[in-house]
C-alpha cells in the first residue's frame, strides 16, 4: 500500500501505516464498542511504517480509518 491508499481504507492493531497520515478509531476487532477510548486516544497521526496501536486505555486492539493523507 502507498499514499494512494483511500480516505476510509480501515487498518488493525499490529498493521503498518502506509503512509503518514491521521487515522480515527473505527471499533474493536472483537465487536465490542465498549469501554469508548479516550479524547486523546481517538485520533493519530502516523508516520509510513509505523504500527497501528491498540487502545490502551481499555487494553484492546482495534481498526482504525484513514481520514487524510498529511
Amino acid at each position: 500500500m502507498s499514499a494512494s491508499t483511500s480516505v476510509g481504507t480501515r487498518f488493525k492493531t499490529g498493521q503498518q501505516s502506509p503512509s503518514r497520515a491521521r487515522y480515527e478509531f473505527d471499533g474493536y476487532v472483537d465487536g465490542t464498542n465498549w469501554p469508548s477510548p479516550t479524547a486523546e486516544e481517538r485520533c493519530i497521526e502516523l508516520e509510513r511504517g509505523e504500527t497501528f496501536p491498540p487502545i490502551k486505555s481499555a487494553e484492546k486492539a482495534c481498526w482504525w480509518k484513514l481520514t487524510r493523507h498529511l
